[in-house]
């Protein structure tokens, strides 16, 4: 393919996406036939049309100049640029916000966290390389974001690449779901022995796969878009810096669509795929990586996959049943799929597998999904029937639902693991540890605010990378980029300090962007106010009597549980609980999405998690959280 298409494609996608204010890839697809340059002579035409004003991309949305004399400080120079326009734009369109007693309530702390994570899409990564086809990614720029090291500076401190014994051959079918972590070029060799997931394994073979739709928060379209078949139909969902729904045809057979935030706060943080195969077979996949290649080559994430049947013929859903598929479409729902699909429906693909989102309740045999999905909706929830349904008190049904309450006899511990930190309060703490024991929270809503301002934090371990170990990691403190924590908070007078453990990876000196909650189960010990020991003693002894909601033999054997995918351990992603128990309310900033899986062994335990067990606390005075905005790396070369 000649230079000029390239450059022809590299403009077509800056056309479609000029409207989201982010920034043009920087690298361009890879096209090998007549038919497909046809398909892109389509593309540019349709554009062009929507775009008569604009000729070419704005200045600021153009990539940066290649530079072979310092690229780290190109990078970082054109970062603080970016994110100067950024705020600039904030200014202009969003001077006033005035928020009525419907809208969620933002505390100062959780908007400087959520506008962290947002400039995170006007960062241009300026990884290069002449491996397009490698199998660990495709190094290029992202059209959105991460705070992602030079190539220079990766290569300089590269191991070896991954051994062929942990790939798993393209093709494969995972009919009882797997978990696992993602490919890295630099992990240890002698600590990567278990079987990885790598992105284009996932989506194989390409060639059968019929209609898909995928979510992430951060995108390299060009890089994401020769993954697939180009006539493949794709739904895109992405996060709108505006907050504004919307859709939008972006690429040959490609809808872009943006779900609502309410005063443009929070973000769609959901990482998820749901592939149609002609075979009649749907794969779910649920992950905390997005779709770019640093997430997917320089820092470790996880990956949970599950292959599900279709039915012979469609069945009959009770709209009662809450389950694995029912939740599945009020989040396709919730983030704006549905207008998508019957665009697509009414236009060029009018047999797409899906015809109705309602139809993956009905279509396909979920039967052996032992994994509750596990979501966050972005708004204002009222009233018992919807709490349930998002947020951690999603996760408390599920865990009641599996049977995965604490024995009698024992307590919950938590191990929290995430590359964004929140603000933390002893009340929110102990508000998100009550659902994690599977405890009603209407328990908790008739506790008095005065009382719970005064409880001890609960036994949570905040599992968060030291300062000292980014800095010895294998790309430095440049591969910081992607954990976020502020002095304000690490300082803040109430802050659970006491409760910071350090993270390290199983596989050698890399950071992980993977988010999970490990619930294990320990003998009771002190710690846990009067309350909340009696309500856990009272909840056993009904289930020893009554057998408990799926109290089932195989439920007993439960040694704890997982949690896997976006969210963070954050309040903004998990959700805030107010009112009575009578009347609850849950308020929530992010779109996020996970699942929730039983574990029976501490084999299991131990297996799942991927940093070092037990983790070491902090010892005070030595050991701080990595804090970004204090490293050279991004303060002196980016000033």
């Amino acid at each position: 393919m000649d230079e000029e298409l390239d450059a022809d494609i590299a403009r077509a996608i800056a056309l479609s996406l000029q409207d989201t204010g982010r920034p043009a890839p920087a690298d361009v697809i890879d096209v090998d036939d007549d038919e497909e340059d046809e398909d892109l002579r389509l593309a540019l035409e349709a554009s062009k049309r929507e775009s008569t004003a604009v000729s070419n991309p704005p200045t600021h949305q153009r990539p940066p100049p290649a530079t072979t004399s310092n690229p780290a400080a190109a990078f970082l120079s054109e970062r603080a640029k970016l994110e100067q326009e950024r705020l600039e734009r904030l200014k202009r369109t969003r001077p006033d916000i005035h928020r009525d007693t419907t809208a969620i309530t933002v505390d100062s702390d959780s908007e400087d966290e959520e506008r962290a994570r947002s400039a995170k899409r006007q960062h241009i990564s300026s990884s290069s390389s002449g491996a397009r086809r490698a199998n660990l990614s495709t190094p290029s720029s992202s059209t959105s974001t991460r705070n992602a090291p030079s190539t220079s500076a990766a290569a300089r401190a590269r191991p070896a690449p991954a051994t062929g014994r942990q790939t798993q051959a393209a093709g494969s079918i995972f009919w009882e779901g797997e978990l696992r972590q993602t490919a890295n070029m630099h992990v240890d060799k002698h600590k990567d022995t278990r079987p990885v997931f790598r992105l284009s394994e996932i989506i194989s073979p390409k060639e059968d796969i019929e209609f898909a739709i995928v979510s992430a928060f951060c995108w390299n379209f060009a890089w994401v878009y020769q993954m697939f078949d180009r006539k493949t139909p794709v739904i895109a969902v992405d996060h709108s810096p505006a907050g504004e729904a919307s859709i939008k045809a972006i690429l040959p057979n490609w809808i872009r669509t943006t779900p609502f935030l309410r005063g443009g706060f929070g973000c769609m943080h959901m990482k998820f795929m749901l592939l149609f195969y002609k075979t009649g077979r749907l794969r779910v996949v649920v992950s905390t990586a997005n779709l770019i290649e640093y997430d997917w080559r320089d820092i470790e994430n996880t990956v949970w996959v599950q292959d599900v049947p279709k039915l012979p013929s469609p069945v009959a859903a009770d709209p009662k049943k809450e389950d694995f598929a029912s939740a599945m479409v009020r989040v396709l729902h919730g983030v704006n799929v549905a207008p998508a699909l019957v665009n697509f429906l009414s236009n060029d693909h009018p047999d797409l597998p899906l015809q109705r989102i309602e139809h993956l309740r009905t279509h396909w045999d979920w039967s052996k999904v032992k994994a509750a999905l596990i979501p966050s909706i972005a708004g204002k929830h009222e009233g018992w029937p919807k709490v349930i349904l998002s947020g951690h008190t999603s996760l408390m049904k599920a865990l009641i639902d599996m049977g995965a309450k604490p024995p009698s006899g024992k307590e919950l511990v938590l191990e929290c693991q995430g590359s964004s930190l929140g603000t933390y309060s002893t009340q929110w703490l102990n508000e998100f540890y009550c659902s994690a024991r599977g405890e009603s929270a209407q328990t908790w809503l008739d506790v008095s605010k005065a009382r719970r301002a005064k409880l001890p934090f609960p036994p949570i371990k905040i599992l968060f990378p030291t300062a000292r170990y980014v800095r010895e990691s294998v790309l430095g403190e440049a591969g910081g980029g992607t954990m976020f924590c502020r002095r304000k908070q690490w300082e803040g007078k109430n802050f659970p300090r006491e409760l910071f453990h350090q993270t390290k990876s199983k596989r050698g000196r890399v950071l992980m962007h993977s988010k999970m909650v490990l619930g294990t189960f320990r003998d009771k010990r002190g710690g846990l106010d009067r309350h909340a020991r009696s309500s856990a003693q009272a909840d056993s002894e009904d289930e020893d009597d009554a057998g408990g909601s799926g109290d089932t033999a195989e439920d007993k054997k439960l040694a704890g549980w997982v949690y896997v995918g976006s969210h963070n351990f954050t309040p903004s992603a998990w959700g805030t609980l107010s009112g009575s128990g009578f009347n609850p309310t849950l308020n929530i900033t992010n779109y996020e999405l996970g699942v929730l899986i039983p574990l029976h062994s501490q084999e299991e335990i131990d297996r799942v998690a991927c940093w070092e067990r037990p983790p070491q606390k902090y010892v005070s005075g030595r050991d701080e959280p990595w804090i970004q905005s204090e490293s050279a790396a991004f303060v002196e070369e980016a000033g």
